[in-house]
């Protein structure tokens, strides 16, 4: 692998520094033989789409091939390293190739039959059996577990929560014990002071959050992943919901006050990190209408960047463009703290030390 330099503005310090990568790696002092790939740029650690599904499309699951097509619209779109929430494929493989953003797996959806998307969760016949699994997805995963926290239950034909609190308490309880974190799908009301009580590490969506439960969830610590753009497709599914009026309503309530929620949890204090929910009803490679609708609720742009690059890099483990981190950036023209389209026209992207494109 060819030793590269780089000059530019770091962020996210701001700096005007030079960085050398070798062996996939940065260096702070010169590698000899370096070829120069820019002089001047800005210089931005790997997006991070924290609510991805490589191996789901409109349909449902996909093929290990089409999984893999998915991430690479994700990397050209400068998606450098994924969570990926809960995917019924196992994309083990996809993490052997170095032309692939980084994938953290959350192993597959933990649910009770009928009450999820058919075909991409594990459907648990008892919730009783719901600490069990989360031990298995747990051991299957790289450090998340995914629950299923409500979906519409048509018998109440509303949303409703799957889980007794007690059984949350526990599963979530041997998740940690297992060095894991849990999150959780959810969108009405009812499920969140039983998944936040019992200590659950985020909450994807979260569109439900009154202010209390938002000071709860500040206090404690726990990450929202709001997935605003995916939010935009509730009055649609509210649409087809004839047969279940009040879930309509409520879905097209809780619409109408996502940008209120997100930004109270900002204000809160609650740490949000950008998430497209990429498969299914969001197509890959959208992470930057995520970034950018962050920032119209109220975050910074410079705040937004840092919820889909250095912050939430750190928030899962993973450095940003420090001395003997993995070689991952995106190199820009222009300043995405004062324009984030910057983001949309990368002029290289880097990925273990390699230039894909």
């Amino acid at each position: 692998m060819t030793a590269l330099h780089l000059r530019g503005t770091v962020l996210p310090d701001g700096e005007p520094r030079d960085l050398w990568i070798h062996d996939g790696r940065i260096s702070l002092t010169p590698v000899a033989g370096a070829e120069t790939l820019v002089r001047e740029g800005f210089l931005v650690p790997g997006l991070v789409d924290a609510h991805c599904h490589p191996g789901i499309g409109v349909g449902g699951p996909v093929s290990l091939e089409r999984a893999a097509e998915q991430a690479l619209t994700s990397r050209d779109a400068g998606t450098l390293l994924i969570r990926d929430c809960g995917d019924p494929v196992d994309t083990r493989p996809l993490q052997q190739r170095a032309e692939l953003p980084r994938i953290i797996r959350a192993g597959r959806h933990l649910a009770l039959p009928k009450r999820y998307i058919p075909g991409l969760g594990v459907e648990l016949d008892d919730p009783a059996l719901l600490p069990s699994a989360v031990a298995e997805q747990a051991a299957e995963g790289d450090g998340w577990v995914k629950l299923v926290g409500d979906w519409i239950d048509r018998g109440v034909g509303d949303l409703a929560p799957l889980w007794p609190d007690d059984v949350l308490a526990e599963a979530i309880a041997v998740a940690h014990e297992a060095g894991a974190r849990v999150t959780a799908h959810v969108f009405g009301e009812d499920a969140l002071p039983g998944l936040i009580n019992a200590g659950i590490d985020c909450l994807e969506h979260g569109t439900g959050l009154s202010a209390d439960l938002i000071d709860e969830v500040a206090r404690r610590g726990t990450a929202l992943v709001p997935t605003l753009i995916n939010i935009e497709n509730f009055p649609g599914i509210a649409d087809k919901a004839g047969k279940y009026p009040a879930y309509a309503a409520h879905m097209r309530a809780l619409h109408a006050g996502v940008a209120e929620t997100v930004a109270a949890a900002l204000d809160a204090g609650v740490p949000v990190y950008a998430g497209s929910d990429a498969g299914g009803m969001i197509e890959h490679g959208r992470l930057v209408d995520e970034i950018e609708a962050l920032h119209r609720v109220g975050m910074s742009r410079e705040q937004a960047l840092a919820a889909a690059s250095w912050s939430a890099r750190s928030w899962l483990g993973h450095e940003s463009l420090v001395d003997g981190a993995s070689a991952d950036l995106l190199v820009l023209d222009a300043d995405p703290r004062a324009d984030l389209s910057a983001l949309r026209h990368p002029r290289h992207l880097v990925l273990r030390g390699a230039v894909p494109r």
